[in-house]
């Protein structure tokens, strides 16, 4: 319980998200945060400190004032940007752990959201960047806000000039950068809406949209009505999404009703003709689009002979081995092979040391080779649905993984003529 000398903004803290702000005796502040529950998250800190700091702060605490946010998405922005203006003591503290992130948007002809290690952003090149937003504590709570928020707001990352479109235009959470379907003029206005969302506009984004909606429909416009529609709905729901949990905030990322999340697809193939210079290849297509830059290359080291299961589990066990270097996790792991390969692979994430569940499918020919078979262990078909819907982006990454393979094994291969 929260002691009765510590003065309560209107006598009490409501159950709903929002931003708390603790001061001391000369009304300094000393700490801002945000939760999901105010009232369950300020409590918290009366009955479970954390360690010695964060008692020696709550002695200190005389009043508490919050800010109500009808989602967490925005208590999460607003507590960064009220940390950046009032710098509170316990907060900068903080700052000394290099976990901490920034969201910037970039200066191009298309720009995009794109998240930055504090260790990778210097303040003095935020003029580089067409807005910034941060320190954030957690980059997942701020790469899941996004996630959600595209449903209603479609950015994009994509650079323009795409052969194909990405996965997010299919799911319409891209406008169609990828492929220029959409003008840098009306791709601009989006770029508006998402950053006025950061910044507090939710209500006039509504506004706007229920004028324009209307308009549409008056105009027999009924597919942009429709969209509207679609976007209106995804801004008023957003509310339903529990984003933040206690100290350290994880966001429960949307997902579609399936589960289904292809933000990173990693595919992954095995090369070894002859029985001779094996070779594994991880690609990485992200929102539909291949990201050559985080291709990789693997000499088998530890197999000897023909045996794509044992290549695949060491390649698999060496790509994880990085992620304590910072490669991303997947979202979706594609092998090229059937039900052995994918069991293999099985085999290695079962291990990780880490309760994050991670989707492996397999993409094989089928018994007549002219038809692709998606192998589903039973602990993911729920997502067959979804999966068989964006079967070409899954061609297109089986397609590739194997294409890099293979280079690569006759790279080895021309070397021992």
């Amino acid at each position: 319980m929260i002691p009765k000398k510590v003065n309560i903004k209107d006598g009490k803290l409501p159950s709903k998200p929002g931003v708390y702000i603790m001061k001391d005796a000369q009304g300094e502040i000393l700490y801002i945060g945000k939760a999901t529950s105010l009232k369950s998250r300020v409590e918290s800190y009366f009955t479970h400190p954390r360690d010695d700091r964060i008692q020696e702060m709550v002695s200190k605490i005389v009043s508490i004032d919050y800010i109500e946010q009808p989602t967490a998405i925005e208590a999460l922005f607003l507590e960064a940007s009220l940390i950046k203006r009032y710098q509170p003591h316990y907060n900068v503290l903080e700052k000394d752990d290099k976990s901490f992130s920034y969201l910037v948007i970039t200066k191009e002809e298309y720009p995009r959201p794109f998240i930055l290690r504090a260790t990778d952003f210097d303040d003095s090149s935020s003029g580089s960047y067409k807005a910034v937003y941060g320190p954030f504590k957690s980059a997942r709570a701020v790469r899941a806000s996004l996630d959600i928020i595209r449903k209603a707001i479609p950015w994009s990352s994509c650079t323009p000039g795409q052969k194909r479109a990405c996965f997010y235009y299919h799911l319409k959470q891209c406008p169609g950068v990828c492929v220029n379907a959409i003008t840098p003029r009306e791709y601009a206005k989006i770029i508006r809406d998402l950053m006025s969302f950061f910044n507090g506009g939710r209500r006039e984004i509504v506004r706007r949209y229920e004028k324009d909606m209307k308009e549409a429909s008056k105009a027999q416009k009924f597919e942009l009505a429709a969209e509207l529609r679609n976007r209106l709905y995804a801004l008023e729901h957003i509310q339903d999404v529990s984003v933040l949990s206690k100290d350290d905030p994880k966001v429960a990322v949307e997902k579609d009703p399936s589960g289904l999340s292809l933000g990173r697809i990693e595919g992954y193939d095995i090369s070894n003709i002859s029985g001779t210079s094996a070779t594994g290849s991880m690609v990485v297509f992200k929102h539909g689009s291949p990201i050559k830059g985080l291709y990789r290359k693997f000499k088998i080291r530890t197999v000897l002979g023909p045996d794509d299961y044992a290549s695949l589990r060491e390649v698999l066990r060496r790509r994880f081995r990085h992620s304590e270097n910072g490669w991303e996790w997947p979202d979706l792991i594609l092998i090229d092979g059937g039900a052995g390969q994918v069991s293999s692979a099985l085999e290695v994430i079962a291990n990780l040391q880490t309760a994050r569940a991670i989707p492996v499918i397999g993409l094989a020919k089928g018994p007549d080779r002219d038809k692709d078979e998606l192998v589903i262990p039973p602990a993911f078909l729920a997502l067959k649905e979804a999966l068989e819907k964006h079967k070409d982006i899954l061609i297109h990454v089986r397609d590739e993984s194997h294409r890099f393979a293979i280079a690569y094994h006759r790279k080895l291969r021309s070397k021992l003529k």
